[in-house]
């Protein structure tokens, strides 16, 4: 099946790439791979697209409106196929789709809100007869380059506000992840948007650097790595971007902090989608009075995890979204241990899964405290004074979340001052991203904000109008 969609048309590529279940390895589709020719044909086609357009705020609003309600109809597919891609068990793929349809409608709901303001030029002393005000107006192409561990909301979270705001959008999905992409880009045509206002090309690093040459893209929506995501701002030069980037999140339990709820707090953000999100708990610093009690109900709860075939009712934590992956994680735990950590629990590998696992005794500058190890891996460890903790938490290049359990509100206000992330959470996760939210990081987890509101302006340029009268 043609799975390119460019100039409109659903297209071939110039070769296929075959699609295994995450966690049976058996085939379920193939993918075509974009040619570079393509990407300047897809951008050529959206430059077009975009000069035509005649799309009012309202037929936005109307166009992911619809979108929202046609995820929900085929809410069934879209979380079978979110599985199958990504070895999410259903709580992951269902959580995933539920999320999308909110993604759409407050998109949407953008689509009606966009303003600009008045100027007070008669604030000047001696000037009269004059009136200025700003319109927000469409940058033009946006190019969204998404992950794997999130196929739809994130690429929901790029797409739907470049639309609201007027832009035409060219899409390149994870190759891991194809195939939810075209189940959105199919359904927003559903939804009434022009064929030709979004593109769809399936590719690697060379797809994706054919995009960032291209001058006629005016900004790159981009989550993965820091080091592509310096590269795309290189290739961007002064065009916009909004960059979330890697990350080593931290979450902080204080010993006045309600301890279990803390701890299921911390094994939902830690395990949810086997460990792959970024802001997933990595390293867990627990104060010193609290620490026995804590690690002991944490051990407890991690073992409790039911994990393995993701198509069983009870699994939580399912496979990763690939064996090397899943080895890769497994040797940096090898390489703890023999620098001295402990498995509290966990540790083991079978295939694609690795058990939701906790160590302990671990160190600073263990790889498995200072890389970021994305996988169902938490990394704990005691301090005594708070300011250890937040020196610890901030002490890494990155900065896009944190979570702090403590009882007392100062504690948390003056820690809110001093931790130095995109997003501080009291008594949550680090992983407790809401989709209204402003979402992104700092340092060296990257620029710009996700979150509908806040995309929206980000996708659009503000101009300045004086009238003298």
């Amino acid at each position: 099946m043609a799975q390119l969609l460019i100039a409109g048309r659903w297209t071939d590529g110039i070769s296929r790439q075959q699609m295994l279940h995450r966690f049976t390895g058996q085939a379920i589709d193939s993918i075509p791979v974009a040619g570079v020719a393509q990407v300047t044909e897809a951008v050529t086609s959206a430059q077009q697209a975009f000069e035509a357009s005649r799309l009012t705020p309202s037929d936005r609003h109307r166009i992911l409106g619809r979108a929202a309600s046609l995820v929900e109809e085929r809410r069934e597919d879209l979380i079978a196929l979110v599985s199958a891609e990504t070895g999410f068990p259903r709580v992951d793929a269902e959580n995933e789709v539920n999320r999308t349809v909110l993604t759409l409608q407050l998109s949407a709901e953008e689509a009606h809100r966009i303003v600009g303001e008045m100027v007070p030029l008669e604030a000047t002393p001696g000037l009269t007869d004059r009136i200025g005000f700003t319109v927000l107006v469409p940058l033009g192409i946006v190019c969204a380059i998404t992950p794997f561990n999130s196929p739809l909301n994130v690429v929901a979270h790029k797409v739907a506000p470049a639309i609201a705001a007027g832009n035409a959008v060219i899409l390149k999905p994870s190759e891991h992840v194809p195939l939810t992409a075209v189940a959105l880009c199919r359904l927003l045509i559903d939804a009434g948007l022009p064929a030709t206002m979004i593109s769809l090309v399936h590719g690697g690093a060379e797809i994706g650097r054919a995009l960032v040459a291209d001058p006629r893209i005016a900004f790159y929506a981009f989550t993965g790595s820091t080091r592509v995501g310096k590269e795309i701002q290189a290739g961007a030069g002064l065009r916009r971007t909004q960059l979330e980037l890697g990350s080593i999140a931290s979450t902080i339990v204080c010993a006045d902090a309600d301890l279990r709820a803390a701890v299921a707090k911390c094994v939902s953000a830690g395990f949810r989608k086997a460990g792959q999100v970024c802001t997933s708990v990595q390293r867990l610093y627990v104060q010193r009075e609290a620490a026995t009690q804590f690690t002991e109900l944490l051990v407890a709860a991690t073992r409790a995890l039911p994990f393995g075939d993701p198509s069983l009712p009870d699994t939580v934590v399912g496979p990763m979204i690939s064996v090397e992956h899943a080895k890769r994680a497994e040797s940096w735990i090898g390489e703890a241990c023999a620098a001295g950590a402990r498995v509290l629990c966990g540790g083991t590998r079978s295939g694609a899964v690795l058990a939701p696992t906790v160590l302990g005794d671990v160190r600073p500058d263990m790889k498995v405290m200072c890389e970021e190890i994305f996988a169902p891996v938490l990394c704990l460890s005691v301090f005594d004074g708070l300011q250890e903790a937040i020196d610890a938490a901030n002490s890494t290049p990155f900065g896009l979340a944190v979570g702090l359990f403590t009882s007392d509100l100062s504690v948390a206000l003056k820690a809110g001052r001093k931790l130095r992330f995109g997003g501080i959470h009291v008594n949550e996760a680090s992983s407790a991203r809401v989709d209204v939210m402003p979402f992104g990081g700092v340092k060296d987890s990257g620029f710009g904000r996700e979150g509908p509101r806040y995309a929206v302006r980000e996708m659009m340029e503000e101009r300045l109008l004086t009238i003298r009268y």
